[in-house]
């Protein structure tokens, strides 16, 4: 062990009488609610009527929690399924293990059935979301320190992350510290919201092209951070998923937002030539 390490949480679960306090779920909510309250004061500051983010929110929360596990146990079903596993476990969503993919996926499903009741544009509401879910992103993170979990490779770097013993992978059980990849991500994931609202602000961009640039930032570092994490994934061509997940929705993204703005600037010149050129009968 370094002289200089991040320590872990001794326990992650507190009990009120019968009942568990998980810090993992409470990194969660706590995301969910920082994502609704920036949403909802960049909704009013556009004109937006006050309350429809909440009313969106119960739609694209529940939604992107079933989608954010769905993924997860589709794309590593060994972990529940299989001689001596418990598919049972494959409910217990306390225990970490929300893919991001499958969580956007879902979630903006539920956040267009919820836009679509509340009459709100889905793009506008993707332009006020993207900020806001890099947020909940970075705060939700932190439920990985607290479950020990999702760590990268072992390090002597000053900030690496002391990890106990009964938590080490096979292989790694003499090493101490590990890169604190949830860390590395969560701060990723601030930058991104700096990265969309100055993207915004200097370059007036909005809708589902705002919505993009938050994409490209997310999988941009998703895919390096990915890279140096060690639990048990399945690979792809020598690459774990997640990292051609990454690559495939960043490249998705980018072709999104090149076609947008040539749509976009097509349609301001054609308005420009329509206003400065009118046709008279």
């Amino acid at each position: 062990m370094t002289a200089l390490s991040i320590p872990s949480p001794s326990e992650g679960v507190w009990h009120l009488g019968p009942f568990p306090v998980r810090a993992y779920a409470l990194c969660i909510i706590a995301g969910i609610v920082a994502a609704v309250w920036l949403a909802e004061r960049r909704w009013v500051r556009r004109g937006g009527k006050p309350g429809a983010i909440q009313d969106i929110a119960l739609w694209a929360v529940p939604f992107g929690i079933v989608g954010g596990r769905l993924y997860h146990v589709i794309t590593d079903p060994e972990l529940y399924f299989g001689a001596g596993r418990r598919p049972i476990e494959a409910l217990y969503i306390w225990n970490g293990g929300l893919g991001i993919w499958g969580a956007i996926a879902l979630g903006a499903l539920g956040a267009w059935i919820g836009a679509r009741r509340v009459g709100a544009p889905f793009g506008e509401i993707a332009a006020v979301l993207a900020p806001a879910i890099p947020l909940a992103q970075a705060i939700g993170r932190w439920g990985n320190w607290w479950n020990q979990e999702l760590f990268g490779r072992p390090t002597q770097l000053p900030w690496g992350l002391q990890i106990s013993p009964d938590e080490r992978p096979d292989g790694y059980e003499n090493v101490a510290t590990f890169h604190p990849t949830f860390l590395y991500e969560s701060l990723w994931d601030v930058g991104v919201v700096g990265l969309v609202l100055w993207i915004e602000a200097r370059f007036k961009i909005t809708g589902g092209r705002l919505f993009a640039v938050y994409v490209m930032g997310y999988t941009a570092g998703r895919g390096w951070i990915e890279y140096l994490r060690i639990d048990t994934v399945n690979h792809v061509l020598g690459l774990r998923l997640n990292v051609w997940t990454s690559i495939i929705v960043f490249t998705a993204a980018a072709a999104y937002f090149v076609l947008a703005t040539r749509r976009a600037k097509a349609s301001g010149a054609e308005l420009e030539a329509e206003v400065t050129d009118p046709v008279h009968d």
